[in-house]
This record gives C-alpha cells, structure tokens and sequence, in this order.
C-alpha cells in the first residue's frame, strides 16, 4: 500500500515521478485566471486564523458542507470561526473520492508542514497548528505568493473598476510578482437585469460620459477597456449562460437599447441579440489591443432562490447547463474570422459533454498568428478535479494539440490555492508518463522536458504574451 499523499502523490510509474519531480515541479506558476483581492495583496494582509484564509468566500467547502447536512450557521452564518472550522474537519475527514480532500491536504503540507490528516478527531491540533503559524511573518498574502513560486497572477475586474490596488502593487518595488487585472464586463452586457440601469450609472462616472444609445455603450467600454490596457491587462473573461450567435442589424440594437434605457423590460430574444452584438464589438477590441479572450459557459446560476436571496451570488447554489450549442459557439468565431477580428480565445466548458465538440471546433480556427491559437481551457470548476482534468487532457490529445495547453488556473478567492496548479501537474504527468511506459510516445526527455515545462508555464506566458520571465 502506497504512503498517504508522500512526494509520489498520484505518480504511478517512474517515467511519471522523472516527468514531475524534475520537469514540472521546477518550473514557477502562472495564475492566469483567479478572483483573489489586489487589496489583499497591496496591504500584505496577515490572518488571524485558518477559517479566514481556508473558508472565507470558498463556495467548493460551502457545498461540500451542505451536502453534509451541516447547519447554514457553521457555513456563513454567524458561528464563531473556531465553530465553523471544526465543523469543516469533520466533514473533510470523510470526504472520500473528493477533490476538496486532496486539495486541502495539499495546503496543510505545503504551508503548514502538516502530514497528517484532518478530521473530527485532529481537528484542534490543526486549528492551533494553522493559526500559530499564521502570525509568522511567512504567512503574509506576499509572503503566501512568493513560497507558491508565482510570477503572475490575474485578477478579475470590472470595467468601472478604478484598479488603484493594481497601480500601488506595481509602483512596490519590493513586490516583483506581476499583478494584472483581467476586464470582465458582462455587468455592461447583462441587459436583462433589473440593476442593469444602476450599473450604467456607474459606468457613465468611470468613463466620464453619458451613455444615451448603444454607440454610447460602446464609446464608454472603449475608454475603459483603453485605461484597463494602460493598466497591464492583457486578458479578458466572459461568463456566458452560453456562446450566443444572434446576429442583428445596428438599428435593431439601438431600438433594443433605448427600449431597456425607457425602463422596459427586454425580451429574450432581444436580450440574445444584444449580448451578441456586444460580444462581437468586444472581439474585435480585443483584437486591437492584442488581449487574449476567455469564454467560459455552461453554467446555471443561482438555482437556490430563497438561498440566493438570503446571501447573493457565488455562494454555491449554481450547476451543469445542458444548453451549449457548439453550432452557435462555432458560428460565433467564424463571425469574427470573417472580419479577421478573432482574437486568441480560450473555451471553457462546465459541462464535461462537450470537450469533444470543442476540441473539433478548435481545429476550424487555428492559424499561424498562435500556436493553439484557440484552446481548450482546463478542466473548470465542478470539473477541476482527477478524472476532469484527466478526460479533459485526452479528449485535447485526441483532437487538438495538447503540447500547446495554456495549462491550469484557480479560478479561487484563496491564497492557498496554488497548490490547485502542483494537483494538476502530478495528474498531466502521471497521464504522459503512462503513455510513455505504454509505449505510446518514445522516452525522448529533451522533447518530454519541453512538453511538460510548456504546459505547467511557459505556454501560458507565450499565449496570453505576459512581462515575466
């Protein structure tokens, strides 16, 4: 029997652990998508204790705990954090199979030298453990980033974001990791919101104009999108129900727009058309400015009402659409390349369903501006776990160029989540190891070596063309 989660974690043959321990494990990290707070980072702030750093805003425990009949008061309710941190070892000590049970492993070790295993019975040795090592000045969120072996990290950021914590974290010598905001405008898109006019609001004092029509709408993201770029973006992020193609004339548009401006609600199809023309605008800025774009899709929000209600948006109550047409998503880029306006895209699915479809879609727009020009993101969200990431790696083996993968992100709201990247290089390993000692593809180390360090960074810094080294 193998040693629980020992240096050979999920590496089952020796071309596996060679592959890892010295290819990928040397190689930094690039955090190319997450939701981490800059002002964390600008004001290097120190925990007081593990709940804060482990459970605050983390929606993947929040659920776990639920399905573990734990009361709403030990998740985000008002139970002391001591109280909701051992209702969380309880849980975890019996999450078996659980990606959650790896993950978290994998931050005891790595930040807190802890071995062993956390469950009801261990829970207080850990909680004293975790928070006696919390003070030290190590554990600062800097201090966090650095022992991660971070060289960038993307944020995520709307468009009337004024990124002050951005611009004081690059004006700090002392800090050399590159901090970037990623634009995220689907606020601006959301017309179908009842918030919708309250958000234009804001956008019309960011940009210093107001915004009457569509062309208006337009003309204030371009004088954002503009500061974002003079800020270091070079990434934008887009979180669609679906990828739309709706096409419609300007006129219709503009009609759809002052329609919603006069308080009117807007039809479905009319919110479809709208959010196409905006993202076909959007394309070809990108496209401009030389930014890499991100889809990601497949989602239903917010399925718990009476929960939503209760506590808001990302708090755990989305799951798989069904609804994700490849033909609308395939006829959507091909409206870009039409106008040669298609920027390097990245396709994330949240359901598994469809990677054979993108990986087919992939195939139709590949060109010589990029290598793996448009990409299959990694396994996302409920599928960033083993057989995810796994079926995600082979499905783009089988149909795309997987030695071109941009690689992983966190997608997380925690400084201990790098250890999320260390989980899926052992899988990527241990996959190409195993194809290796199968016979599949030669034992060529120099060729194997550039593989697997490309993947784990140096395709991510090429692709999204980011200032590190």
């Amino acid at each position: 029997m193998k040693a629980f989660m020992d240096k050979d974690f999920l590496l089952e043959t020796e071309t596996a652990k060679k592959l890892y321990h010295d290819f990928a494990a040397q190689v930094p990290t690039i955090d190319y998508h997450c939701h981490i707070n800059p002002k964390e980072i600008a004001e290097n702030r120190k925990f007081e204790n593990i709940t804060q750093v482990w459970l605050g805003g983390d929606h993947y425990k929040w659920r776990f705990m639920r399905s573990c009949g734990v009361d709403e008061k030990y998740i985000t309710g008002d139970a002391s954090d001591y109280e909701k941190f051992c209702k969380w070892a309880e849980c975890i000590g019996k999450a078996i199979g659980n990606p959650l049970f790896h993950w978290s492993h994998l931050e005891l070790q790595r930040y807190f030298g802890y071995n062993g295993y956390l469950n009801k019975n261990t829970a207080d040795e850990v909680w004293n453990l975790c928070n006696e090592k919390l003070q030290d000045d190590s554990m600062t969120v800097r201090a966090l980033i650095k022992q991660s072996n971070v060289t960038f990290i993307g944020t995520t950021d709307d468009p009337i974001d004024s990124l002050e914590w951005h611009q004081k974290i690059a004006a700090d010598e002392t800090f050399d990791v590159v901090v970037a905001p990623s634009w995220r405008p689907e606020k601006a898109m959301n017309i179908e919101k009842p918030e919708y006019l309250e958000y234009l609001a804001k956008l019309e004092a960011a940009a210093g104009m107001e915004i009457k029509s569509f062309a208006d709408l337009k003309a204030a993201l371009v004088n954002r999108l503009d500061y974002f770029n003079a800020n270091g973006c070079q990434i934008s992020d887009h979180s669609l129900a679906y990828v739309m193609y709706n096409p419609a004339t300007e006129e219709e548009i503009e009609a759809i727009f002052a329609k919603r401006l006069a308080g009117e609600a807007v039809t479905w199809e009319e919110e479809l058309k709208f959010k196409f023309a905006c993202m076909m605008f959007l394309g070809k800025e990108y496209v401009r400015v030389d930014w890499g774009m991100q889809l990601h899709y497949g989602v239903k929000r917010d399925n718990n009402k009476a929960m939503y209600k209760k506590l808001g948006a990302d708090t755990g109550f989305d799951c798989i659409s069904s609804y994700t047409p490849s033909s609308e998503l395939a006829d959507f880029l091909n409206a870009l390349a039409e106008d040669n306006a298609l920027p390097r895209t990245v396709l994330y699915s949240l359901n598994p369903v469809d990677n054979a479809a993108i990986g087919t879609i992939l195939g139709c727009f590949q060109d010589s501006t990029a290598c793996a020009k448009i990409q299959q993101g990694s396994a996302w969200w409920f599928n960033d776990n083993k057989t995810g990431m796994i079926e995600q790696m082979i499905s783009l083996a089988n149909l795309g160029n997987l030695s071109g993968f941009v690689g992983m992100l966190t997608d997380s709201r925690s400084f201990l989540s790098y250890t999320r990247h260390e989980y899926f290089r052992r899988i990527m390993c241990n996959l190409i190891g195993g194809w290796v000692e199968n016979g599949e593809f030669p034992a060529d180390m120099e060729m194997l070596e550039e593989i697997v360090k490309n993947i784990s960074y140096y395709n991510a810094k090429t692709y999204f063309k980011l200032p590190v080294e």
